[in-house]
């Protein structure tokens, strides 16, 4: 059932929810996980958890979308590129949210924090590049279509950690920084938000004041982020992406095997 637009939003837990949406944004932008701070903010508001998963994906669009023009702007994603993987994403975040009603999500909960905690391994151990790397570098189109169906159907399905599974699989697999690497998973970010956000509008599934005010918020701290990643490089976005994917294990860790 759709969240009634009547329904009284105390004036204090709508400026919580802002400030929560802007940090969030701010770390969205730069490293991904921003979801791990609305998430849990807009179920302490009341939401149902499937009206949290349209209302978290109408506001991460608003953000998603300032955050990937930045990266487009500055000419640091090449949308012809990564043609295979925008079509991907798309058809795998449909996909996705289209049956994040009745997907059994159990065993992918168990799972999530390791898979997430090998991420955030990797970068801290891993030698990943500083310095631009060829910008003129091929990129395998045939990789990305693997890569772009799996994480736009974990996207439409769940949503925590997308960024972060970008960021680590793009420089796996494709000669990039971690600056460049960064404009991909926002880039795809969009895309899968605004994919599945299509199918949360179908089924009722939005609460459009909180999600719009939200999404305004997330907006500002992703065009602050997404300009401080760009002009502070690897150096900078490392440590960050680093804390952020250690968070959200411990949350998913938390919550799964201990909640």
């Amino acid at each position: 059932m759709p969240f009634p637009l009547e329904l009284a939003v105390d004036p204090t837990t709508l400026a919580i929810l802002a400030l929560v949406a802007f940090i969030a944004g701010f770390i969205d932008a730069i490293a991904g996980g921003g979801g791990l701070l609305t998430i849990p903010a807009l179920l302490t508001a009341g939401l149902p958890p499937h009206l949290v998963l349209g209302t978290n994906k109408l506001s991460a669009t608003f953000g998603a979308a300032v955050a990937s023009y930045t990266f487009y702007r500055r000419k640091l994603f090449d949308p012809a590129q990564w043609r295979n993987a925008l079509i991907g994403t798309a058809i795998g975040a449909f996909l996705g949210a289209a049956i994040a009603q009745w997907l059994p999500a159990e065993w992918l909960n168990q799972m999530l924090p390791a898979v997430v905690f090998a991420c955030g391994l990797y970068l801290l151990f891993g030698r990943t590049p500083d310095a631009p790397l060829n910008p003129d570098a091929p990129i395998p189109r045939v990789r990305q279509w693997p890569q772009s169906l799996s994480l736009g159907f974990y996207d439409g399905v769940a949503g925590p950690g997308t960024g972060a599974f970008w960021t680590v699989s793009s420089l796996l697999l494709y000669p990039l920084d971690l600056v460049r690497a960064s404009g991909v998973a926002r880039s795809m970010n969009f895309v899968s938000n605004a994919c599945a956000l299509s199918i949360f509008i179908i089924s009722g599934q939005v609460a459009w004041l909180l999600g719009i005010c939200m999404g305004l918020a997330l907006m500002a701290g992703a065009f602050l982020g997404a300009r401080t990643a760009i002009k502070g490089g690897s150096k900078f976005i490392r440590p960050v992406f680093i804390l952020v994917v250690l968070a959200l294990t411990a949350r998913l860790a938390w919550q799964h095997w201990l909640g």
